[in-house]
């Protein structure tokens, strides 16, 4: 597979904000600095991940993070979490300390692996 010649910049979000319309949301937020950056860049949403602690097992947990990126982010956008969501509880954690919503992947995934669209269902 191809590699990215360099990481993208912050100017390269504003490039790509300039365009188009569609909503641009940016995942990968573990730091105020960076939601600010976000921001300034252009950004619609941003989502506070992780990327599931894949790329560096010393990542932050997204929960850890969340708290001072939405005092930085003082409502100006929405913030999703996404990480370590697993109960309905956890979701009602997350919006307590300033999200604007959260999301899922293993929760679903394991219901629909051990009981099928009934198992998401419930």
């Amino acid at each position: 597979t191809a590699q990215p010649r360099a990481m993208p910049t912050w100017a390269d979000i504003a490039w790509l904000r300039s365009l188009t319309t569609l909503p641009l949301i940016l995942k990968g937020i573990l730091d105020p600095d960076d939601a600010e950056q976000a921001i300034g860049s252009g950004a619609d949403a941003i989502a506070v991940s992780n990327h599931g602690s894949r790329n560096l097992d010393t990542l932050p947990a997204t929960i850890d993070a969340l708290p001072a990126i939405a005092e930085r982010v003082a409502g100006r956008i929405p913030i999703i979490l996404d990480g370590g969501v697993r109960r309905g509880t956890d979701v009602l954690k997350a919006i307590a300390l300033g999200a604007s919503a959260v999301m899922i992947g293993r929760p679903y995934v394991y219901a629909l692996a051990t009981g099928g669209a009934e198992g998401v269902a419930h």
